[in-house]
């Protein structure tokens, strides 16, 4: 039965794919966003103005742990840039956020 198995591909329009430490995000309760409210990944997927799912031009997604616990800051890679991780910390200006992820030069959706 193994033998006939196959994995399927999808398609994405994703140029980049940003992980965000969901165990981060939920220890500062927010702390992002116009009111310093919003977890880091909902923050930026407004800022960048993305579009849903596979369609966006850049993936944010949140993960259960990444394995690096910073006090006050959130930890984020680009899997495009996974030897270069990211500890942001709360209430860091998003445009900051996106140069360093870079995602600043891509045109808004």
């Amino acid at each position: 039965m193994e033998g006939r198995l196959k994995a399927l591909r999808l398609r994405s329009n994703w140029d980049d794919a940003v992980l965000v430490c969901a165990k981060c995000s939920k220890k500062l309760d927010g702390g992002f966003g116009p009111r310093g409210r919003q977890p880091l990944a909902k923050a930026l997927r407004k800022h960048l103005r993305l579009k849903k799912g596979r369609k966006a031009r850049a993936g944010i997604v949140e993960v259960k742990c990444l394995g690096v616990c910073p006090k006050g800051a959130v930890t984020v890679l680009n899997g495009a840039a996974s030897r270069e991780w990211l500890i942001v910390p709360a209430g860091m200006a998003l445009d900051a956020v996106a140069a360093e992820l870079g995602l600043e030069d891509q045109p808004a959706a």
